[in-house]
Protein backbone atom coordinates (compact mmCIF):
# COMPACT_ATOMS: atom_id res chain seq x y z
CA UNK A 1 0.00 0.00 0.00
CA UNK A 2 1.46 3.42 -0.87
CA UNK A 3 1.92 5.70 1.92
CA UNK A 4 0.75 9.53 0.56
CA UNK A 5 1.78 10.89 4.05
CA UNK A 6 5.51 9.29 3.27
CA UNK A 7 5.66 10.56 -0.36
CA UNK A 8 3.97 13.99 0.16
CA UNK A 9 6.85 14.50 2.85
CA UNK A 10 9.80 13.52 0.47
CA UNK A 11 8.41 15.94 -1.88
CA UNK A 12 8.18 19.33 0.86
CA UNK A 13 11.69 18.30 1.67
CA UNK A 14 13.30 17.68 -1.15
CA UNK A 15 11.50 20.07 -3.69
CA UNK A 16 12.54 23.19 -1.39
CA UNK A 17 16.01 21.60 -0.65
CA UNK A 18 16.76 21.53 -5.01
CA UNK A 19 14.57 25.79 -5.17
CA UNK A 20 17.37 26.74 -1.91
CA UNK A 21 20.58 24.96 -4.10
CA UNK A 22 19.32 26.59 -7.47
CA UNK A 23 19.03 29.85 -6.63
CA UNK A 24 21.95 29.79 -4.47
CA UNK A 25 23.50 29.87 -7.70
CA UNK A 26 21.93 32.76 -9.10
CA UNK A 27 21.68 36.51 -8.36
CA UNK A 28 20.21 38.03 -5.97
CA UNK A 29 16.37 38.18 -8.16
CA UNK A 30 16.17 34.86 -6.58
CA UNK A 31 15.62 35.68 -2.91
CA UNK A 32 11.60 35.52 -2.56
CA UNK A 33 12.32 32.08 -4.06
CA UNK A 34 14.86 30.93 -1.04
CA UNK A 35 12.01 32.60 1.40
CA UNK A 36 9.56 30.76 0.43
CA UNK A 37 11.40 27.57 0.05
CA UNK A 38 12.37 28.18 3.55
CA UNK A 39 8.49 28.87 5.00
CA UNK A 40 7.84 25.37 3.37
CA UNK A 41 10.59 23.76 5.26
CA UNK A 42 9.68 25.54 8.18
CA UNK A 43 6.22 24.42 8.10
CA UNK A 44 6.90 20.95 7.27
CA UNK A 45 9.90 20.65 10.00
CA UNK A 46 7.44 21.48 12.96
CA UNK A 47 4.43 19.94 10.98
CA UNK A 48 7.00 16.48 11.31
CA UNK A 49 7.54 17.35 15.28
CA UNK A 50 3.99 18.10 16.35
CA UNK A 51 1.98 15.74 14.03
CA UNK A 52 4.31 13.53 12.26
CA UNK A 53 1.28 11.51 10.61
CA UNK A 54 0.01 14.14 8.63
CA UNK A 55 3.51 16.54 8.44
CA UNK A 56 3.69 15.21 4.81
CA UNK A 57 0.05 16.58 3.78
CA UNK A 58 0.50 19.94 5.44
CA UNK A 59 3.57 20.32 3.93
CA UNK A 60 2.39 19.72 0.62
CA UNK A 61 0.26 21.87 0.74
CA UNK A 62 2.70 24.60 1.62
CA UNK A 63 4.89 23.25 -1.19
CA UNK A 64 1.60 23.85 -3.73
CA UNK A 65 0.77 27.07 -2.47
CA UNK A 66 4.08 28.50 -1.98
CA UNK A 67 6.73 27.11 -4.58
CA UNK A 68 4.42 25.10 -7.10
CA UNK A 69 1.20 27.49 -7.90
CA UNK A 70 3.54 30.53 -8.55
CA UNK A 71 5.68 28.75 -10.48
CA UNK A 72 3.00 28.16 -13.03
CA UNK A 73 0.99 31.09 -12.25
CA UNK A 74 4.64 33.39 -13.29
CA UNK A 75 4.91 30.77 -16.80
CA UNK A 76 1.19 31.32 -17.76
CA UNK A 77 1.71 35.05 -16.80
CA UNK A 78 4.94 35.38 -19.48
CA UNK A 79 3.05 33.62 -21.84
CA UNK A 80 -0.29 36.12 -21.09
CA UNK A 81 2.46 38.98 -22.09
CA UNK A 82 4.37 37.37 -24.89
CA UNK A 83 0.62 37.05 -26.79
CA UNK A 84 0.04 40.78 -25.85
CA UNK A 85 -2.88 39.93 -23.27
CA UNK A 86 -1.20 42.71 -21.14
CA UNK A 87 -4.27 43.19 -18.73
CA UNK A 88 -4.62 39.72 -18.08
CA UNK A 89 -0.96 38.96 -17.79
CA UNK A 90 -1.60 42.32 -14.65
CA UNK A 91 -4.73 40.60 -13.35
CA UNK A 92 -2.58 37.03 -12.59
CA UNK A 93 0.53 39.00 -11.15
CA UNK A 94 -1.89 40.91 -8.91
CA UNK A 95 -3.43 37.63 -7.59
CA UNK A 96 -0.12 35.90 -7.58
CA UNK A 97 1.60 38.71 -5.40
CA UNK A 98 -0.35 37.34 -2.51
CA UNK A 99 1.33 34.01 -2.57
CA UNK A 100 4.47 35.31 -3.85
CA UNK A 101 5.00 38.95 -2.87
CA UNK A 102 8.63 39.89 -4.47
CA UNK A 103 10.39 43.28 -5.74
CA UNK A 104 10.41 41.44 -9.02
CA UNK A 105 6.96 40.77 -9.94
CA UNK A 106 5.59 44.04 -8.45
CA UNK A 107 8.34 45.88 -10.91
CA UNK A 108 6.43 43.37 -13.60
CA UNK A 109 2.77 44.59 -12.66
CA UNK A 110 3.54 48.30 -13.33
CA UNK A 111 5.74 47.10 -16.45
CA UNK A 112 2.36 45.36 -17.59
CA UNK A 113 -0.17 48.14 -16.38
CA UNK A 114 2.31 50.57 -18.52
CA UNK A 115 2.23 48.02 -21.70
CA UNK A 116 -1.77 47.79 -21.06
CA UNK A 117 -2.46 51.50 -20.96
CA UNK A 118 0.31 51.50 -24.20
CA UNK A 119 -2.25 49.19 -26.01
CA UNK A 120 -5.03 50.46 -25.27
CA UNK A 121 -4.16 53.87 -26.69
CA UNK A 122 -3.06 52.35 -29.55
CA UNK A 123 0.62 52.72 -28.89
CA UNK A 124 1.43 48.68 -28.87
CA UNK A 125 0.57 45.68 -31.44
CA UNK A 126 -1.37 42.86 -30.41
CA UNK A 127 2.15 41.32 -29.30
CA UNK A 128 4.51 43.62 -27.73
CA UNK A 129 7.00 41.05 -27.02
CA UNK A 130 9.55 38.81 -29.85
CA UNK A 131 7.65 35.02 -29.85
CA UNK A 132 11.04 33.64 -29.38
CA UNK A 133 11.98 29.76 -28.79
CA UNK A 134 12.23 30.68 -25.33
CA UNK A 135 8.76 32.36 -24.50
CA UNK A 136 5.34 31.42 -26.37
CA UNK A 137 6.44 29.80 -29.40
CA UNK A 138 6.15 26.22 -28.56
CA UNK A 139 2.68 25.04 -27.91
CA UNK A 140 1.70 24.49 -24.33
CA UNK A 141 1.21 20.74 -22.25
CA UNK A 142 0.90 18.05 -24.83
CA UNK A 143 -0.07 19.94 -27.98
CA UNK A 144 2.42 19.10 -30.87
CA UNK A 145 3.28 15.72 -28.68
CA UNK A 146 1.13 13.35 -30.02
CA UNK A 147 3.11 10.28 -28.91
CA UNK A 148 3.08 11.51 -25.37
CA UNK A 149 -1.14 12.37 -25.63
CA UNK A 150 -1.34 8.74 -26.81
CA UNK A 151 0.49 7.07 -24.21
CA UNK A 152 -1.44 9.14 -21.56
CA UNK A 153 -4.65 8.09 -23.31
CA UNK A 154 -3.54 4.06 -23.31
CA UNK A 155 -2.55 4.35 -19.65
CA UNK A 156 -5.42 5.63 -19.05
CA UNK A 157 -7.66 3.14 -20.84
CA UNK A 158 -5.28 0.64 -18.85
CA UNK A 159 -6.03 1.56 -15.50
CA UNK A 160 -9.60 1.61 -16.47
CA UNK A 161 -9.55 -2.23 -17.18
CA UNK A 162 -8.22 -2.40 -14.29
CA UNK A 163 -10.92 -0.77 -12.31
CA UNK A 164 -13.34 -3.43 -14.25
CA UNK A 165 -11.57 -6.08 -12.66
CA UNK A 166 -11.49 -4.46 -9.55
CA UNK A 167 -15.44 -3.85 -9.34
CA UNK A 168 -15.88 -8.03 -10.20
CA UNK A 169 -14.39 -9.11 -6.82
CA UNK A 170 -10.65 -9.38 -7.57
CA UNK A 171 -8.17 -7.76 -5.23
CA UNK A 172 -5.43 -5.82 -6.84
CA UNK A 173 -3.06 -8.11 -7.03
CA UNK A 174 -5.06 -10.90 -8.81
CA UNK A 175 -5.77 -8.19 -11.24
CA UNK A 176 -2.06 -6.72 -11.77
CA UNK A 177 -0.95 -10.56 -12.17
CA UNK A 178 -3.60 -11.40 -15.07
CA UNK A 179 -3.16 -8.35 -16.99
CA UNK A 180 0.63 -9.00 -17.18
CA UNK A 181 2.20 -7.74 -13.71
CA UNK A 182 6.46 -8.71 -14.42
CA UNK A 183 7.01 -11.66 -12.48
CA UNK A 184 10.07 -13.05 -13.24
CA UNK A 185 9.03 -16.93 -12.51
CA UNK A 186 6.41 -16.75 -15.28
CA UNK A 187 8.61 -15.06 -17.75
CA UNK A 188 11.25 -17.51 -17.77
CA UNK A 189 10.34 -20.62 -17.15
CA UNK A 190 6.52 -20.39 -18.19
CA UNK A 191 8.17 -18.08 -21.47
CA UNK A 192 5.07 -15.18 -20.53
CA UNK A 193 7.48 -12.63 -22.19
CA UNK A 194 4.62 -10.69 -23.33
CA UNK A 195 4.77 -9.08 -19.71
CA UNK A 196 8.26 -7.52 -19.93
CA UNK A 197 5.82 -5.10 -22.15
CA UNK A 198 2.61 -5.28 -20.46
CA UNK A 199 3.86 -4.29 -16.98
CA UNK A 200 4.66 -1.15 -18.58
CA UNK A 201 1.31 0.27 -18.60
CA UNK A 202 -0.36 -1.08 -15.44
CA UNK A 203 -0.50 0.68 -11.91
CA UNK A 204 -1.01 -0.17 -8.70
CA UNK A 205 -3.63 2.74 -7.68
CA UNK A 206 -4.81 6.12 -8.73
CA UNK A 207 -2.28 7.56 -7.17
CA UNK A 208 0.71 5.59 -8.63
CA UNK A 209 -0.93 6.33 -12.12
CA UNK A 210 -0.90 10.00 -11.42
CA UNK A 211 2.20 10.61 -10.11
CA UNK A 212 3.67 9.04 -13.44
CA UNK A 213 1.45 10.26 -15.84
CA UNK A 214 2.76 13.72 -14.09
CA UNK A 215 5.75 13.00 -14.41
CA UNK A 216 5.15 12.04 -18.27
CA UNK A 217 3.38 15.15 -19.36
CA UNK A 218 5.87 17.55 -18.02
CA UNK A 219 9.26 15.53 -18.94
CA UNK A 220 7.47 14.20 -22.86
CA UNK A 221 6.31 17.10 -24.71
CA UNK A 222 8.78 19.36 -25.52
CA UNK A 223 11.37 16.69 -25.50
CA UNK A 224 9.41 14.92 -28.16
CA UNK A 225 8.46 18.51 -29.94
CA UNK A 226 12.55 18.95 -30.04
CA UNK A 227 13.37 15.39 -31.23
CA UNK A 228 10.09 13.52 -33.13
CA UNK A 229 7.26 11.51 -31.94
CA UNK A 230 9.14 8.47 -33.65
CA UNK A 231 12.12 9.23 -32.19
CA UNK A 232 10.48 9.76 -28.75
CA UNK A 233 8.15 6.57 -28.46
CA UNK A 234 11.22 4.45 -29.57
CA UNK A 235 12.78 5.99 -26.70
CA UNK A 236 9.93 5.23 -24.41
CA UNK A 237 9.22 2.08 -24.88
CA UNK A 238 12.63 0.77 -25.53
CA UNK A 239 13.63 2.29 -21.95
CA UNK A 240 10.65 0.81 -20.37
CA UNK A 241 11.48 -3.07 -22.26
CA UNK A 242 15.37 -2.30 -20.73
CA UNK A 243 13.77 -1.11 -17.23
CA UNK A 244 11.73 -4.89 -16.99
CA UNK A 245 14.37 -6.83 -18.45
CA UNK A 246 17.56 -5.41 -16.18
CA UNK A 247 14.91 -6.28 -13.04
CA UNK A 248 14.02 -9.55 -14.79
CA UNK A 249 18.64 -10.15 -15.23
CA UNK A 250 19.08 -8.51 -11.37
CA UNK A 251 16.61 -11.46 -10.12
CA UNK A 252 18.13 -14.30 -11.67
CA UNK A 253 21.81 -13.02 -10.60
CA UNK A 254 19.92 -13.28 -6.69
CA UNK A 255 20.64 -9.27 -6.55
CA UNK A 256 17.53 -8.61 -6.18
CA UNK A 257 14.47 -10.66 -4.40
CA UNK A 258 11.34 -8.94 -4.60
CA UNK A 259 10.38 -8.80 -8.73
CA UNK A 260 7.35 -7.81 -9.47
CA UNK A 261 6.99 -5.06 -11.40
CA UNK A 262 4.21 -2.51 -12.57
CA UNK A 263 4.09 1.20 -13.37
CA UNK A 264 5.62 3.47 -16.18
CA UNK A 265 8.47 4.89 -13.97
CA UNK A 266 10.83 2.51 -15.58
CA UNK A 267 9.98 4.47 -19.18
CA UNK A 268 9.72 7.74 -17.65
CA UNK A 269 13.54 7.37 -16.22
CA UNK A 270 14.28 6.37 -19.98
CA UNK A 271 13.12 9.82 -21.41
CA UNK A 272 15.43 10.95 -18.46
CA UNK A 273 18.25 8.86 -19.20
CA UNK A 274 17.58 9.64 -23.27
CA UNK A 275 17.63 13.29 -22.78
CA UNK A 276 21.08 13.14 -21.13
CA UNK A 277 22.22 11.30 -24.08
CA UNK A 278 21.19 13.99 -26.48
CA UNK A 279 22.57 16.42 -24.59
CA UNK A 280 25.77 15.13 -24.26
CA UNK A 281 26.17 15.82 -28.37
CA UNK A 282 26.71 19.63 -27.08
CA UNK A 283 28.21 18.83 -23.70
CA UNK A 284 30.33 22.06 -24.60
CA UNK A 285 28.00 24.94 -24.35
CA UNK A 286 27.62 26.26 -21.24
CA UNK A 287 23.41 25.87 -21.35
CA UNK A 288 23.77 22.42 -22.21
CA UNK A 289 26.05 21.71 -19.36
CA UNK A 290 23.40 23.55 -16.72
CA UNK A 291 20.65 21.44 -18.30
CA UNK A 292 22.80 18.16 -17.50
CA UNK A 293 23.39 18.93 -14.10
CA UNK A 294 19.23 19.44 -13.98
CA UNK A 295 19.01 16.06 -15.12
CA UNK A 296 21.70 14.40 -12.16
CA UNK A 297 19.43 16.29 -9.75
CA UNK A 298 16.51 14.44 -11.24
CA UNK A 299 18.34 11.33 -10.87
CA UNK A 300 19.91 11.91 -7.61
CA UNK A 301 16.29 13.09 -6.44
CA UNK A 302 14.87 9.98 -7.87
CA UNK A 303 17.28 7.96 -6.12
CA UNK A 304 16.93 9.02 -2.52
CA UNK A 305 13.14 8.56 -3.05
CA UNK A 306 13.67 4.99 -4.00
CA UNK A 307 15.93 4.25 -1.05
CA UNK A 308 13.66 5.78 1.11
CA UNK A 309 10.32 4.15 -0.32
CA UNK A 310 10.33 0.33 0.19
CA UNK A 311 7.19 0.16 -1.70
CA UNK A 312 9.31 1.31 -5.12
CA UNK A 313 11.61 -0.60 -7.53
CA UNK A 314 15.20 1.55 -7.36
CA UNK A 315 16.15 -1.52 -10.20
CA UNK A 316 13.50 -0.80 -12.43
CA UNK A 317 14.50 3.14 -12.19
CA UNK A 318 17.66 2.35 -12.67
CA UNK A 319 17.85 -0.01 -15.59
CA UNK A 320 15.33 1.91 -17.42
CA UNK A 321 17.62 5.44 -17.36
CA UNK A 322 20.58 3.30 -18.63
CA UNK A 323 18.31 1.61 -21.68
CA UNK A 324 17.15 5.18 -22.55
CA UNK A 325 20.59 6.64 -22.62
CA UNK A 326 21.93 3.96 -24.68
CA UNK A 327 19.36 4.37 -26.92
CA UNK A 328 19.05 7.63 -26.70
CA UNK A 329 23.10 7.71 -28.37
CA UNK A 330 22.05 5.57 -30.94
CA UNK A 331 19.10 7.18 -32.35
CA UNK A 332 20.74 10.62 -31.46
CA UNK A 333 20.68 12.78 -34.53
CA UNK A 334 23.79 14.91 -35.84
CA UNK A 335 23.82 18.75 -35.47
CA UNK A 336 22.64 19.31 -38.87
CA UNK A 337 19.99 16.99 -39.09
CA UNK A 338 16.69 15.72 -37.72
CA UNK A 339 13.69 17.29 -37.29
CA UNK A 340 13.71 21.29 -37.52
CA UNK A 341 13.13 22.11 -33.61
CA UNK A 342 15.51 20.02 -32.93
CA UNK A 343 18.25 22.29 -35.46
CA UNK A 344 17.21 25.16 -33.99
CA UNK A 345 17.72 24.08 -30.25
CA UNK A 346 21.17 22.88 -31.19
CA UNK A 347 21.02 21.11 -27.41
CA UNK A 348 22.63 24.39 -26.12
CA UNK A 349 19.20 25.60 -24.73
CA UNK A 350 15.92 23.81 -25.17
CA UNK A 351 14.54 21.51 -23.53
CA UNK A 352 14.98 21.84 -20.29
CA UNK A 353 13.60 19.59 -17.71
CA UNK A 354 12.60 20.83 -14.30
Amino acid sequence: MVDLNHIFLFLALVSPVAVLARSWRTDAGQRSWRIAAGVVLAVTGVCWLLIRDQAGYIGAGAWFALLFLPAMGLKRMTELAVSGNYRSARRLASALQWLHPSADLRDQIRALREMEMRQQAGGLPASGFPRDRTFGAEPRGVRGAPAVTLLIVINVIVFGVELLFLGRGFNEGEVLFRLGALEPIRVLFGHEYWRLAAALFLHAGPVHLLFNLFALYVLGPPFERAIGSVRFITCYLVAGICSTAGVLLLWRLHLVHDAEVVGASGCVMGIVGAWAAFLLRDHQSPEARRRLMNIVMIVVIQTVFDLTTPQVSMSAHLCGLVGGFLIGLLVAPGPNTGPPALRQHQWAGRPEPE
